[in-house]
């Protein structure tokens, strides 16, 4: 959603994606370890089933995401969503 308002208040998909990765991690001061995907880089990662950069609510269609090094596919995601639902108010 907040990525959407970006979009919608004028910035490019490139630039809200920016503004959510590589632009907090310049403020922090820890652009050399996260922000971005790289060789010995700390990343959690979300795959998408669609181009965000074509329309950005497409960061909503998660396949699956990766975590400490871990792959969790969207059979698993929608398990633990179902989990947590209950528990969520």
């Amino acid at each position: 959603w907040e990525l959407e308002q970006l979009v919608a208040a004028g910035l490019t998909p490139w630039e809200a994606l920016e503004t959510a990765t590589v632009n907090p991690a310049r403020f922090l001061g820890e652009e050399e370890h996260g922000g971005s995907v790289g060789e010995g880089r700390r990343a959690d990662l979300v795959l998408l089933d669609a181009d965000p950069l074509a329309d950005i609510r497409n960061t909503a269609r998660i396949a699956a995401v990766i975590v400490g090094g871990r792959l969790i596919e969207r059979p698993e995601l929608d398990a633990m969503v179902g989990t947590a639902c209950p528990f969520a108010r």
